[in-house]
């Protein structure tokens, strides 16, 4: 059976040894983030994966979610009660803002809290990893009513969020969207059309679920420069702050995947749906851009901890099987056979997956301490040089980020032989949740352009030149 133990001393050494986010202290949001503030996060994130999260990843691969006729979803047992302890225990605020509810610690200590969620259950992780992204969202361009209303309740975990860009034609080229929005004369807009493939779009782990929806208004331009983006709650907020009408949309289907099954993928129907602009007419995507520049280095994120935890599970198994010997002679002279860690092939592999693992979460906590440091620097040098390498290095964590982890997944798989093919042992789920990540947010093919057709030169080839500095 799959084993899944945190890797909290490597993270430890990452932060203090290799970072020092100690010499931070003085900036914003890393004054409680001391070295045994840091640790005890560390350790209470790690217990909580560990006991509650990974006993029911693979019971949520076998079950998946239901679509029932009404229309709801139903997530795997096991997953609301996961969900409510999850909030309870604050995991849901670490880094957000305090005037919103938030803890406001800094990213680079969310980051590893994030990394074991991913790996313990990734189809669980999505759920307030996508809520998260887009309260963001709304929280740098939404209004200050949006803000006030929405802002605290997602942040909590009470309300979920969700993405909605991908339509039945059009995936990478949004400028395809066929999704109107047409102005009710309130300030408000009826939003009509269907949106594929969207991840967490209907379930009953919240109450609430704000959706953020890419669309064209009438006479907007019939290219990406016409997309708007709108919040588009599951329920309308009265101004009490109670739940109000169901909204005029409806999840028709749920996808069935290759992996992930335990997240709900769905396609999503607005039939006239009461929505509100967040930010400018006609300048969606790049509030969209927001949210999906944070999934992006959380889909990194992921390709390390489907890596990790698969590693995990191929040194156990190495360590425990035994076939053959050593081509220099036995190394158990008293058992009839070694264990696989003595065969050169099985070395290679599980050495490969090592090394990609620590050095994939290096980078990762690094483009962390990047993120805040572009908010939080003493300079506007500072922030601007950190901001510039958070754009160059969104494309690389999540692209070589996940290519590199499901490699390592689909290597641990063979250290198990027949064996990994076969479902009880869960390799096989880690191979087919990894695989998503090469693929949304942005196909990795996408990302190689982004870096080279856009971030390379970006002002002049200022980030490059500073990270080669």
């Amino acid at each position: 059976m799959p084993v899944y133990r945190a890797p909290i001393q490597d993270t430890l050494f990452q932060l203090n040894e290799v970072l020092g986010i100690e010499r931070y202290a003085d900036l914003p949001g890393f004054a409680n983030a001391t070295p045994d503030m840091v640790e005890a996060v560390l350790n209470e994130a790690g217990k909580f994966c560990e006991e509650v999260l990974f006993p029911i990843n693979r019971t949520g691969d076998l079950e998946g979610c239901t679509r029932r006729e009404d229309g709801t979803v139903t997530t795997p047992e096991g997953f609301k009660a996961a969900y409510r302890a999850y909030c309870d225990a604050g995991w849901t605020l670490l880094t957000q803002p305090e005037e919103f509810g938030g803890q406001g610690l800094p990213h680079v200590v969310g980051f590893p809290a994030e990394e074991y969620v991913m790996a313990a259950n990734q189809a669980f992780a999505m759920y307030p990893g996508l809520t998260q992204a887009a309260a963001t969202a709304i929280l740098v361009k939404g209004s200050d009513e949006q803000k006030a209303t929405y802002a605290p309740r997602m942040i909590s975990g009470e309300w979920g969020g969700t993405m909605n860009l991908t339509e039945p034609h059009c995936g990478t080229d949004l400028g395809l969207i066929r999704t109107r929005a047409v102005p009710n004369g309130d300030g408000s807009h009826a939003i009509t059309g269907t949106k594929i493939f969207i991840s967490s779009g209907e379930h009953d782990l919240t109450d609430n679920i704000i959706h953020l929806v890419l669309a064209k208004t009438p006479d907007a331009p019939d290219n990406v420069k016409g997309i708007s983006l709108f919040l588009v709650p599951k329920f309308l907020v009265n101004e009490d702050g109670s739940l109000g009408a169901r909204n005029s949309l409806s999840c028709g289907s749920i996808e069935h995947k290759m992996g992930i099954h335990a997240n709900a993928t769905c396609v999503m129907n607005y039939d006239g749906a009461t929505g509100w602009m967040v930010g400018e007419e006609n300048k969606g995507l790049a509030a969209m851009f927001v949210m999906m520049n944070a999934a992006r280095l959380g889909v990194g994120i992921q390709g390390l901890g489907q890596a990790d935890i698969a590693f995990q599970n191929a040194v156990q198994y190495a360590q425990d099987r035994r076939q053959g010997r050593a081509v220099t002679g036995p190394a158990d002279p008293q058992e009839k056979a070694d264990p696989l860690f003595v065969h050169p092939d099985v070395r290679r592999m599980l050495m490969d997956g090592k090394a990609v693992v620590e050095g994939l979460r290096a980078l990762c906590l690094w483009g962390a301490l990047q993120v805040d440091l572009a908010h939080a620097a003493a300079s506007e040098e500072e922030r601007q040089g950190a901001d510039d390498l958070v754009s160059l290095l969104t494309p690389v964590i999540k692209g070589y980020g996940t290519d590199k982890g499901f490699e390592v997944a689909v290597n641990a798989q063979q250290v198990f032989g027949g064996h990994g093919y076969i479902e009880e042992q869960g390799m096989s789920q880690y191979v087919r949740d990894a695989r998503i990540t090469m693929i949304y947010e942005g196909a990795n093919g996408v990302q190689a352009m982004d870096l080279v057709g856009r971030k390379l030169a970006q002002n002049g080839g200022r980030a490059i030149q500073a990270f080669f500095a």
